[in-house]
């Protein structure tokens, strides 16, 4: 009876192998597109000179399918078989069921590759997903509206895929985007939440939750619009906001065409932040943790964005959203988060400066009275209120007071003098009537400022007087206007030492 089982289970298996072994064999024998589709606009490749295998997927999108697809490949077999595959698999299907579609799906398709051949359907699997992004962002999809359906935006983190279980368990149709913003292969991509490392980790989790997954390539929009802002600024002695101006450039304007296009009702996001209402409609607010509130980065949403936006965690608390993600059996339910700025994840930002132009160029720090103390390497490599690393000794503490970028000067000078009552703005925007303003925040980790607000004639420009002073206020931050923990407005605080325009009070007709 023993010798029967085991020739029956060696029977079991040789039969196996043979259906593993006709699938690939069919594949390699009729690949299917192969070839085809050349000239489509949307298409992905991926690997290369370090495998020696390539594959190339293209992909027709019409409506609320892949209409069609194409594939070519380099390099061994199993990559000829692997591209194949996935023209087998999304060729006519939906594009949702598509957006699915992981390298264990074509190994199936395969009959099961061996650990020798599987990095092939890792490589289709990838290809694939980047001719769908590229459609994707193309605006090629066009789903019919779904009031129930969510576009949830997953950057791999714990955050963020605790929205996308809210979104789930309250019943949506739910669908992942990641965007891809920032390679550097100086970086460290594992620590940053828009690398092609973290697309990958981002798009592993969605379809984990047997989510569909789009992936957004943003990469010249996001160099153009925030890097090399970042750089200009630091050459003009400013310290901008990259986040900030990420935000209200080129993140939340894409995920909603995109939204729009899969026929979405909302955009969901793993940020801390409240949406308030009032008579003239959504603001951003504080969240329910001070200590995740990240509203302050949300500052240049304009009110119509808002009235599309989702922010599932806002009343919870860091420890309750990991607890969620332990309870789900999320594998990034303890993942650290990153402390950097996400182009600087792994260097610093003199590394990044430098590649860019900005390099050492040596000049002189003074104090307030003009009487040189010492020199440094830029002005670029100092910030308002710096006291460590300024080269100089006195008999008491000093910090950067001053830059100016046309001399290459820092001045320094003691605390006391890094009080102000009076910040100047410009490229202000207020959605309320400014009168209603009672504070202002004038960097993210500060407390508000109980204020007052007078406007230039074009209204761009603005004074905002300080019922009490406030240390280290920095050119090129965003200050943002609140009221009850809404922020109404914001505006880039402007170098003192630039002429103040003739003032007016700010009226109701600054509200836009």
């Amino acid at each position: 009876m023993c010798g029967l089982h085991i020739d029956c289970s060696l029977r079991t298996a040789a039969a196996n192998l043979r259906g593993v072994y006709e699938a690939f064999e069919d594949h390699l024998a009729a690949p299917r597109g192969r070839g085809r589709l050349r000239d489509a606009a949307h298409q992905g490749a991926a690997g290369g000179a370090p495998c020696g295998d390539l594959i190339t997927i293209r992909v027709v999108v019409e409506g609320d399918r892949v209409a069609d697809a194409g594939f070519d490949a380099s390099g061994c077999g199993a990559a000829q078989a692997a591209g194949s595959a996935v023209v087998e698999l999304v060729r006519g299907t939906p594009l949702l069921d598509a957006a699915k579609t992981t390298a264990q799906d074509v190994s199936n398709e395969l009959g099961g590759l061996s650990p020798g051949k599987v990095h092939a359907a890792t490589l289709a699997a990838d290809a694939l997903h980047t001719a769908i992004g590229r459609a994707a962002r193309a605006g090629a999809p066009r789903l019919r509206p779904d009031p129930g359906r969510t576009l949830v935006a997953m950057s791999g983190g714990v955050d963020s895929a605790v929205a996308a279980l809210a979104a789930r368990e309250a019943g949506h149709d739910v669908v992942a985007v990641t965007l891809e913003l920032w390679a550097d292969p100086q970086g460290d991509g594992a620590r940053s939440c828009c690398s092609p490392e973290s697309v990958a980790g981002a798009r592993a989790l969605a379809h984990s939750l047997d989510l569909p997954h789009f992936t957004l390539d943003l990469r010249d929009d996001f160099e153009h619009d925030v890097v090399d802002d970042f750089v200009a600024e630091h050459a003009a002695g400013r310290t901008p906001n990259p986040c900030v101006r990420c935000n209200g450039l080129v993140r939340f304007d894409r995920m909603l065409d995109l939204a729009t296009s899969l026929g979405a009702a909302r955009l969901a996001t793993g940020h801390y932040a409240r949406i308030a209402r009032d008579e003239h409609g959504p603001l951003v607010a504080a969240a329910a943790d001070s200590n995740k509130d990240q509203s302050y980065m949300l500052a240049r949403l304009s009110p119509a964005i808002l009235g599309r936006l989702w922010f599932p965690l806002a009343e919870l608390e860091k420890p309750a959203v990991r607890e969620l993600a332990s309870r789900a059996k999320l594998a990034v339910a303890d993942k650290p988060e990153s402390q950097d700025l996400c182009f600087l994840a792994g260097i610093q930002a003199t590394d990044l400066l430098k590649r860019r132009g900005l390099g050492a160029a040596s000049g002189d720090i003074v104090s307030m009275d003009g009487e040189k103390l010492g020199t440094h390497d830029g002005h670029h490599l100092f910030t308002i209120g710096q006291r460590r690393g300024l080269g100089v000794s006195s008999t008491e503490p000093l910090y950067v007071i001053d830059k100016d970028p046309a001399t290459n000067t820092v001045t320094v000078g003691p605390k006391h003098a890094l009080k102000t009552q009076t910040v100047q703005l410009t490229d202000l925007v207020l959605h309320r009537p400014a009168g209603q303003v009672t504070h202002v925040k004038l960097r993210y980790r500060s407390d508000p400022v109980p204020c007052s607000l007078e406007s230039a004639r074009d209204v761009q420009s603005a004074i905002c007087n300080l019922q009490s002073p406030f240390e280290a206020v920095t050119p090129g931050q965003t200050a943002t206007f609140l009221e009850n923990g809404a922020i109404l407005g914001c505006a880039t605080i402007s170098d003192p030492s630039h002429t103040v325009p003739t003032l007016l009070p700010l009226a109701a007709s600054a509200h836009v």
